[in-house]
């Protein structure tokens, strides 16, 4: 049988989800994790709450920002992805 399709918004909502509690684990705050990524902390505040969706490109300033390689945020991702739809 095949997936149903996931709604963007749960994508958006379970990154957001992933990427402010990997953020709270290495104790940033959204203003800090902004500057050592080069992006703008409101944004940071819109990825968190699912509101917005980053390219590629800003996701993996954002693995560098975090020193965490791409496949542990992709993994957290799915994770909350799968929280969603239980």
């Amino acid at each position: 049988m095949a997936r149903q399709p996931v709604p963007t918004g749960d994508h958006n909502k379970a990154f957001g989800a992933a990427l402010a509690e990997l953020r709270k684990a290495r104790g940033l705050s959204q203003e800090v994790l902004g500057f050592e990524a080069g992006l703008d902390r409101t944004y940071i505040s819109l990825l968190e709450r699912g509101q917005k969706s980053p390219t590629l490109d800003t996701v993996f300033t954002l693995c560098g920002a975090l020193d965490i390689p791409f496949s542990q945020l992709a993994m957290m991702t799915q994770a909350k992805l799968e929280e969603v739809h239980e």
